[in-house]
């Protein structure tokens, strides 16, 4: 039997696969030597996506636990990550089709007009704006899917097997964020894609100190690391889910107070 906090820490091991699979598809051109080739290659990372949405699935069916109205929406979300990252993969084949018929000569679906060369490169193109829009919150769904089923298992009486890390405000909020893979660095200064939360270097590199996060290159342009959870991150974050949580200060700017006057003296 697995422990309770098991299908959330394997959540939160998809969502880092997101958005590597995420960061990787920003460096897809289809303008290059072989667009047909880059594609089929990275089918299997989305297809892997598919895969262990749907073994996570099965780790929930594993879990000896009433699906109450809150567990089964987290089985509905889980078997949508699995249906996105399929029809996104489904995307990606259709690109390679139509960019290898148009180079044999062989019209699209094997009916109609052959397509040029250019407008065969903007079919393909709009299959792969479709597998952006399709994964681009599979991170963010899957956090939130992992809190949720944490939470509610908790509210059942299920206590977590593994000890929560001690953290600040503003290491919880650095974690989660980086669960949700929003945290790059760049010359050693934190980029965070939400503009209402900070994360300093300084917290990060205390959680690198930890073992909770790493650090791996970042094919995107412009980013030169992106921060993941390591397992014991993913670990440590699934046991704090469900807690009170003291909120980290954001980079919001406080109301403009209004003007104070001073009151003339009167004069007669």
């Amino acid at each position: 039997m697995t422990h309770p906090t098991a299908p959330a820490e394997h959540l939160l091991l998809l969502a880092a696969d997101f958005t590597r699979h995420n960061d990787a598809l920003t460096r897809l051109r289809l303008n290059g030597t072989s667009p047909a080739t880059a594609l089929t290659h990275h089918t299997s990372s989305t297809q892997h996506l598919a895969n262990s949405a749907l073994h996570i699935a099965d780790t929930l069916n594993a879990q000896p636990m009433y699906h109450s109205p809150v567990i089964r929406t987290v089985y509905a979300r889980v078997r949508q990550l699995a249906h996105l990252a399929t029809s996104a993969a489904d995307h990606l084949l259709d690109a390679v089709d139509i960019l290898n018929n148009t180079r044999a000569g062989i019209p699209v679906h094997g009916q109609g007009p052959l397509l040029p060369h250019e407008q065969a490169l903007r079919e393909a193109g709009s299959r792969l704006t479709l597998v952006r829009d399709l994964t681009d919150l599979g991170a963010h769904d899957a956090v939130t899917a992992a809190e949720v089923f944490v939470t509610e298992r908790r509210h059942r009486g299920a206590i977590p097997s593994h000890r929560p890390p001690a953290l600040s405000p503003a290491q919880d909020t650095a974690l989660r964020a980086v669960a949700r893979g929003e945290v790059t660095v760049t010359d050693d200064k934190p980029s965070v894609r939400r503009d209402n939360i900070r994360v300093t270097i300084s917290t990060l590199r205390s959680l690198e100190s930890r073992h909770l996060v790493a650090r791996e290159p970042c094919p995107r342009w412009l980013h030169d690391q992106r921060i993941h959870l390591t397992s014991e991150g993913c670990r440590g974050l699934a046991a704090t889910f469900g807690r009170p949580r003291t909120p980290a200060p954001t980079t919001t700017r406080p109301a403009d107070l209004p003007a104070v006057t001073t009151a003339r003296p009167m004069t007669r």
